[in-house]
């Protein structure tokens, strides 16, 4: 029976995938209804730990404020969503309801118990905070990237999936070539998105930087900037061509093998192997699937 549901559950996941438009509501829904209620159960929230692969980095204080609110008053209409883990539970779906519930005064919250393997688990945090969550930028670039970077898709399929242009795909990822002090004032919300994209677009950090500045002390619109950006003596960004490297061809199957096993991007080169993690608890993640002890 428990095999029959996990089957049921991976299908869901491919579905979703093939579909013309992502919709994390009907694959939530075939979760939970096809949960039995004696299968739904309440875990203690010291126990829960963020999934690896969330995206979110920051959570709105006043909308968590608004929910835990609305927990106090009707409890937790859906259960959250686990995966059993070394140490307690790690967050597939429902960290907004975890942290609300914490804020409310509650010790547990109803949770679904499933086998997610890692692929799973990033897919479908990715598809909850894309659908859900208001990201800022920053997150949803990434988020949109990890999934062009784990699925083998191009830009053109994801925004169909998405139900976006190719233009907006290609544009809020373009964003991630900002320098950091940029991307930072894109996530405080002190440079608009529109001002963002058009920032991306020039090859110079310096100068992204000096007009950045502008915009929040000057109040540059975002016609003005484009007009400064049009400047041809100002280099923009051109789409890369470049060929993949012998070193990269020769190493590709394992750069691959690392890939899925660490659920992570992995780089090799011909004297280094880079492996990307996103915090903490994604480093201390990764240090348990290798095996090597903190």
């Amino acid at each position: 029976m428990e095999t029959n549901r996990r089957r049921a559950l991976g299908m869901g996941l491919e579905e979703l995938f093939g579909a013309e438009v992502l919709d994390m509501d009907s694959l939530e829904e075939k979760i939970v209804t096809s949960t039995p209620k004696e299968e739904i159960t309440n875990i203690k929230i010291e126990e829960i730990r963020s999934n690896p692969y969330q995206p979110r980095k920051t959570f709105e204080e006043g909308a968590l404020s608004e929910l835990a609110e609305s927990i106090k008053e009707h409890g937790v209409i859906q259960p959250v969503i686990l995966k059993k883990s070394i140490k307690g539970y790690e967050l597939v779906a429902g960290e907004r309801r975890v942290r609300a519930s914490k804020l409310a005064g509650f010790d547990t919250v109803p949770a679904i118990i499933r086998e997610f393997n890692d692929q799973e688990m990033m897919e479908i945090a990715l598809l909850e905070n894309l659908q859900r969550e208001d990201l800022n930028p920053i997150e949803e670039a990434l988020a949109l990237k990890r999934i062009l970077d784990t699925r083998g898709i191009s830009q053109q399929q994801l925004a169909e999936k998405l139900g976006k242009t190719r233009t907006y795909v290609t544009n809020i990822i373009g964003i991630l070539n900002l320098p950091d002090s940029v991307k930072q004032l894109v996530i405080d919300g002190k440079i608009p998105l529109t001002h963002a994209r058009t920032l991306s677009k020039i090859k110079d950090p310096e100068k992204v930087e000096e007009l950045a500045d502008k915009v929040i002390n000057e109040g540059l619109t975002t016609i003005a900037l484009d007009e400064i950006a049009q400047d041809k003596t100002i280099e923009k960004r051109v789409a890369s061509g470049r060929k993949e490297t012998e070193e990269i061809r020769t190493y590709k199957y394992i750069q691959e093998y690392l890939c899925d096993k660490l659920s992570t991007k992995v780089r090799i080169t011909s004297t280094k192997v880079i492996i990307d993690f996103s915090g903490l608890e994604d480093f201390n993640r990764i240090m348990e699937i290798l095996g090597i002890e903190e």
